[in-house]
């Protein structure tokens, strides 16, 4: 009777949640074209609206989550947040449900969550134009391949970042980078043979890179260690009841002018940022030990 129920549980919350995401994804892809009218107010104006409906999909699905699988989510923070301010969010990464609770614990509490994607996303049909509308930034990686070929390639990649995230400077906006680079499973922790216990080996070179392409903009880390007590779930999982409880820390800081430089180019830099990345993610292990012994 259980598995019939979340069976069905589940299912309810699929069908309500693909409705609202329909729901607040066209207006979102009807009303893009006006970005492109060259009048700074004009455009600013519907971005600024594109967002709020962003936020609003986001509010439903809190709606329903409470409604069809409610889930206790502990939430220890360290630090004041704020939707006017700019934020670069790190986090661990252990499932796809990971991206929904930093929805649900950051909304409206900061800007609307933007990742940086693949320029070559912008071509998936239905949601290319959405990540575009929301002003997700498009990014460019050459390959050293593709440098040593072309060496005048080096640094391009951060150049065409860099326009992309222009639109940045006028409003506050929170970019996200899951710094491990993949989701966390055991034998992927054993291949790299791991420091940490309950994480891989951050990969420095996304945060340097978006760090460098956003410039002051950004000022503040946000730094969120994600717990889960029972198992790490499923997407189905999480929608059909089977999640009780999420330990959720959320850490805030100023991102130190030390990590701020050259990455590709300023060898001293490079290791230094390693470092201090290094330290980032061992204090994180420990702050996931903690949650950890929070469990009953």
């Amino acid at each position: 009777m259980g598995r019939v129920l979340s069976l069905i549980r589940g299912c309810l919350a699929f069908v309500c949640l693909l409705v609202n995401t329909i729901f607040w994804v066209l207006p979102i892809i009807i009303f893009s074209p006006i970005k492109l009218i060259p009048i700074p107010a004009v455009s600013s104006t519907c971005s600024s609206l594109l967002d709020s409906c962003a936020t609003s999909w986001i509010t439903i699905n809190g709606v329903i989550e409470r409604i069809f699988h409610p889930v206790k989510v502990h939430i220890h923070s360290d630090g004041e947040l704020s939707p006017k301010e700019w934020y670069m969010v790190i986090a661990n990464h252990q499932s796809w449900v990971d991206i929904l609770i930093l929805q649900r614990v950051l909304n409206r509490k900061i800007p609307f969550l933007k990742f940086f994607l693949k320029k070559e996303l912008i071509f998936v049909p239905f949601l290319g134009l959405a990540w575009w509308a929301l002003d997700f930034p498009f990014m460019r990686r050459y390959s050293t391949a593709q440098l040593r070929k072309n060496p005048k390639l080096r640094g391009k990649d951060i150049e065409i970042t860099r326009k992309a995230c222009a639109k940045f400077k006028s409003k506050p906006v929170s970019v996200m980078n899951f710094v491990e680079g993949t989701r966390f499973k055991a034998d992927k922790h054993r291949k790299q043979n791991s420091q940490f216990k309950h994480l891989l080996k951050p990969k420095a070179g996304g945060l340097a890179f978006a760090l460098s392409a956003m410039g002051e903009h950004i000022h503040k880390l946000v730094d969120v260690s994600i717990y889960y007590p029972d198992k790490v779930p499923t997407y189905w999982d999480y929608i059909s009841g089977q999640v009780k409880e999420v330990h959720v820390h959320i850490s805030v800081s100023e991102i130190p002018a030390a990590m701020r430089g050259d990455y590709m180019k300023d060898r001293e830099f490079k290791i230094a940022f390693q470092e201090q990345l290094n330290q980032l993610w061992l204090k994180k292990d420990k702050t996931l030990d903690l949650l950890a012994q929070e469990k009953p």
